[in-house]
């Protein structure tokens, strides 16, 4: 029970991560407000509610709270409501964890301009908007004197760490979800605000045709690393009072494994104290990115 009593935010919650995330933060004894739009993987076809209120009742049978919220996190009035759903419903909000999403794949040279705007609306739009309205909130409470100690957790992905071929909408998402981790780390920290983001991996409507192709399903009684409750832990702890202090981190999850991801470093340097001559140049770079270390591969590539 380490989230006993806290209110958590978690958006894309009707299925997949988002839905193990609710359900654990249920488990240790949050209260859940569970967002979803219901459309299909790819973004399209009519909302519905009915992911979330399944959710919502799978907690209310664990004995737990929760309420469904059928918001468009992308829109500025969506997300709003959103922050008001819990503050209305439970009395305050604790936690938000950013996870909605769908996938728009394509080669780049294949790439329309409206799959790339859906996806960076989702992605990248709809942590923005739910991340400045929990903020205002908390710096309201925290200017009022009332003690804050909330946390934010946001989605990356290998894909926006490493890249990913055929994902460049999706990978470009990601990535700017850690560079926006990375501000609100620094400039919410001040009201009482811890923000971190996970790269998760685990086999969901948007990654299950990848992982059918690549990975055995396990026999029965083995452990599924790819199952998204794996993932959950490290959230739920992330969200938990016990996590107060870690900020601004990045952290890789998938099957038993957590890695501390370790991003953009200032890494081997020259500094001449003058203007380089352009003929010049190329010796002294072969020479740094002889010290430095060799990138890791881009998922996907020969």
């Amino acid at each position: 029970m380490i989230c006993k009593d806290r209110v958590v935010v978690v958006t894309g919650a009707g299925r997949g991560l988002g839905r193990a995330h609710a359900l654990e933060f249920a488990r240790q004894g949050a209260k859940v407000v569970v967002n979803d739009l219901g459309v299909a993987r790819d973004g399209s076809g009519n909302a519905s509610g009915g992911p979330a209120q399944d959710v919502v009742e799978e907690i209310e049978a664990l004995g737990g709270q929760a309420v469904a919220s059928p918001h468009d996190i992308a829109t500025e009035e969506g997300a709003a409501a959103l922050i008001a759903t819990a503050v209305e419903t439970f009395g305050r909000l604790d936690v938000l964890v950013n996870n909605a999403g769908f996938l728009r794949d394509r080669m780049l040279i294949n790439l329309s301009e409206d799959e790339w705007d859906a996806v960076m609306r989702v992605h990248l739009k709809g942590h923005f908007l739910p991340l400045k309205h929990a903020g205002q909130y908390w710096r309201a409470e925290s200017k009022a004197g009332r003690p804050v100690d909330a946390r934010v957790i946001n989605t990356s992905s290998g894909a926006g760490l490493l890249g990913s071929v055929g994902q460049g909408n999706y990978s470009a998402a990601k990535a700017g979800i850690v560079g926006l981790s990375l501000v609100a780390s620094a400039e919410l920290g001040r009201y009482g605000v811890t923000v971190n983001a996970i790269a998760p991996a685990a086999r969901t409507r948007m990654t299950e045709e990848v992982f059918a192709q690549t990975m055995a399903a396990p026999a029965e009684g083995e452990f599924d690393a790819m199952a998204p409750e794996n993932v959950s832990p490290l959230v739920v702890w992330l969200g938990s009072a016990d996590s107060a202090g870690i900020t601004g981190r990045v952290f890789e999850a998938e099957g038993g494994k957590i890695c501390v991801m370790d991003a953009f470093r200032h890494g081997p340097a020259v500094d001449k104290g003058a203007r380089w001559d352009t003929a010049d140049v190329g010796a002294v770079v072969k020479d740094l990115l002889s010290q430095a270390p060799a990138p890791e591969p881009v998922y996907g590539a020969s």
